[in-house]
């Protein structure tokens, strides 16, 4: 390859790669879909992962046969991202992933280039909460695209920000929208959770403790 000279750049995916956000999603998804009485399991709120929001409602009004208007949808999203904003502005800290704070302080101290791609609409608040802003060159998230994932729109935006060629990208995610969109986006791809739920990610791993900045550069042999 003939590019194998050029740095390696990062993007990172938040929502279950960086910070835990999912378990707030699910609790105000579980409301919004109480309160139309019927239920939303944790098995549901996993389809949702990588989703947006409006894909994700029409998902949950689907699952409980429920037919809305698009101005009523409009309503009951900006309902569900209140409650989920509310659970949002506690976080601290303490809710960065097992790894994340050191992958991204050693990416940083070699001077890769480190960007956010991601679907959250609410990025920068759950950034400035855990106090990871300053790691990031570039940030593309669900205000800045008009495509969600598996659409590679978000990853090649983020390419483009850091100056980076996307046969040097390796894209951090946990959703399968997530790793097609890299797949589409011919970037290299870590995914964080199970294999099975993967397919398409070059290496998987449980949390970002389990690889380095070497391992993450040999992928462009693989």
């Amino acid at each position: 390859m003939q590019h194998t000279t050029a740095p390696i750049a990062c993007i990172f995916d938040l929502d279950g790669v960086l910070v835990d956000t999912a378990v707030y999603h699910y609790q105000a998804w579980k409301q919004l879909a109480n309160s139309l009485g019927f239920d939303f399991t944790e098995a549901q709120n996993e389809q949702l992962k990588g989703v947006n929001r409006m894909r994700s409602l029409d998902m949950i009004l689907q699952w409980g046969g429920i037919e809305k208007s698009a101005s009523e949808k409009d309503r009951l999203a900006a309902a569900k991202n209140e409650q989920y904003v509310a659970m949002i502005q506690k976080m601290t800290v303490a809710e960065v992933l097992p790894g994340a704070l050191e992958l991204l302080t050693a990416l940083k101290a070699q001077g890769i280039k480190i960007a956010l791609g991601s679907a959250s609409k609410n990025s920068s608040l759950i950034l400035e909460r855990t106090e990871l802003a300053h790691f990031f060159d570039a940030i593309v998230d669900g205000n800045s695209v008009s495509s969600s994932k598996p659409d590679p729109e978000v990853f090649l935006k983020a390419a483009e920000l850091l100056g980076a060629e996307k046969e040097n990208c390796v894209v951090f995610e946990d959703a399968l929208a997530g790793v097609q969109a890299a797949i589409a986006a011919d970037m290299m791809i870590v995914g964080i959770g199970k294999a099975e739920n993967l397919p398409g990610a070059q290496v998987v791993i449980n949390d970002l403790s389990e690889i380095t900045i070497s391992e993450i550069e040999a992928l462009r042999t693989r």
